[in-house]
This record gives C-alpha cells, structure tokens and sequence, in this order.
C-alpha cells in the first residue's frame, strides 16, 4: 500500500439516520469553514454526516462523538485497496469506523476517544498522518 497523507480534521461529527421520506433539514449545508457535509438516500433510510453542532430533528438516531480524518486527494480512480488497507490498520488497532468516499478522496471517521490509537495505528502502518 502506497504512503498516504491523512488529516485529522477539526471539530467533532455526528453521524445520523432519518426515515427514508424525511425532507434534508433545512440549513444542513449552512455550515461554515472547513467541514464536510454528507447525505445519502437510499430505499430504507437518509444518512447524514454532518459537524455534531449542526441541529437535527427530534426523531432522528444520532450517534455522536465522531472525529474526521481525511486522505489528502485527489485519488485517481485507479487506486485500488486504500480503504482496505486502512479499515484493516484499524480493525488490528480495535478501532471502529465508519467511512465515506467522495469523487476526490476517501474520508474515515473514528470515535473521540479512539483518535489517538487510530493516528498511532496509521503513522506505525507507514502514513503521514497531520494531526493540526
């Protein structure tokens, strides 16, 4: 596996599930500087990725507590295993994750509390992980 620049990015994140039919809240993408915004629909549910201080509806499940690191792109469509690598460095750290892929990069989100033995799992699996 290629030698890979990931930034541990600021703030923290929640990770939330709405019913299928509920409308995007309104103001979601509002979120100023440097955070990602995510929302997928499929059949059964909307996932949201969003900065934890973001408001979200009463009825949905929200599990929080989530930091945001992400693979310095942009990733050539070529590449192949990067996420395998990665979720397999974590997975021998007994990290939990949770991951999301744009068009330009691939972004993992790990628990607060479990920041720390990810960065040390991923610098100790060769990557140059920034951490400020």
């Amino acid at each position: 596996m290629k030698r890979l620049a990931i930034d541990v990015r600021p703030g923290h994140y929640s990770v939330a599930r709405l019913d299928a039919a509920e409308p995007v809240p309104a103001g979601l993408f509002d979120a100023e500087g440097d955070t990602l915004v995510s929302v997928t629909r499929s059949r059964d549910e909307v996932s949201l990725i969003c900065p934890s201080e973001t408001r979200l509806p009463d009825n949905a499940r929200v599990e929080d507590g989530w930091r945001l690191l992400t693979v310095r792109g942009p990733l050539e469509f070529t590449l192949t295993g990067i996420i395998a690598a990665l979720s397999s460095e974590l997975a021998s750290a007994g990290v939990p994750l949770f991951t999301l892929s744009t068009f330009d990069t691939d972004h993992l989100l790990v628990k607060h509390a479990d920041l720390a033995r990810a960065v040390d799992a991923l610098r100790l699996s060769g990557h140059e992980v920034h951490t400020g």
